[in-house]
């Protein structure tokens, strides 16, 4: 039987060497993506160093015991998942802090956002252990989920839901990650959804997803001019021009030559029927 739990509640993971933690939320459109983070503490509550951060970018630990998985999805529902070997965690490891990061928005835009906790024994089909609703995320890039602690030489779980309005980076510098200015830029951007540099060795999930300059794939491109509109003035048209009459052309005068002078004394005869003689 599923436990359901409330806000700042825990319970014993008896006889569990392995668990799965997902965290699961409802697909919005317009809505942030979700990676899944892991923080292993020691006794001081700090990690002991940067290769105790496990995220999409750094996905296994160097101890092969804490393992982030793929996406996956189901209808409308995505989750992200981590496998924790409790067995076999080195001794000087404490606690493990279950978190997430919100990319390209806020948790405060999620809904059905919850907490799933399983064990690995008892294969894929089993009930989760434990299910914690967040039901009060704000606007928040970065979310404390939970954590998995030892209790009497066992573990247990505590559902937390910590949100954190400095993001990942927030998180991450409060329990000994080393972020670079660089990489508290690129969560700055990732938290907005704008593009920012890639993420180095220490940087969180939120950056990742801007690999890469705004400006990239813009050197040598052509520059189009100003296609004509409302800001330039268009061409008037002018009617078109009418063919103007010609005039008729006339038939050309003919030419005679010219006449020859009559001979002095020389006159025409009598001409028509009234001067013909009778035959």
């Amino acid at each position: 039987m599923t436990r359901v739990m409330p806000k700042g509640s825990n319970i014993p993971l008896a006889a569990v060497d392995a668990v799965r933690a997902v965290l699961r939320w409802r697909v919005r459109p317009g809505g942030p993506d979700i990676d899944v983070v892991a923080l292993l503490l020691g006794a001081e509550g700090r990690v002991r160093s940067d290769e105790d951060f496990v995220f999409y970018n750094q996905p296994r630990h160097p101890t092969g015991r804490v393992r982030h998985r793929s996406k996956t999805r189901r209808g409308e529902d995505l989750s992200d998942t981590l496998d924790i070997d409790l067995s076999e965690l080195p001794a000087e490891v404490e606690r493990v802090v279950v978190g997430g990061a919100a990319e390209g928005g806020h948790f405060g835009q999620l809904t059905d956002l919850c907490v799933l906790l399983y064990d690995i024994a008892k294969g894929p089909d089993a009930e989760p252990l434990a299910r914690f609703d967040i039901t009060d995320a704000t606007q928040v890039g970065a979310l404390l989920c939970g954590e998995i602690y030892r209790r009497s030489g066992g573990w247990k779980f505590r559902a937390i839901g910590q949100g954190y309005a400095s993001g990942l980076v927030g998180l991450a510098t409060d329990f000994g990650v080393t972020v670079d200015d660089e990489d508290e830029d690129s969560a700055a951007a990732g938290a907005t959804g704008a593009p920012g540099p890639g993420p180095g060795p220490t940087a969180d999930p939120g950056m990742a997803a801007g690999t890469g300059s705004a400006g990239a794939g813009t050197a040598g491109a052509v520059t189009a001019p100003p296609a004509q509109g409302y800001d330039y003035p268009q061409p008037q048209s002018q009617p078109p021009v009418q063919p103007q009459p010609q005039p008729h052309a006339q038939p050309p005068v003919p030419q005679y030559p010219p006449l020859l002078p009559e001979p002095e004394g020389f006159t025409l005869p009598l001409q028509g029927p009234q001067f013909l003689h009778a035959g």
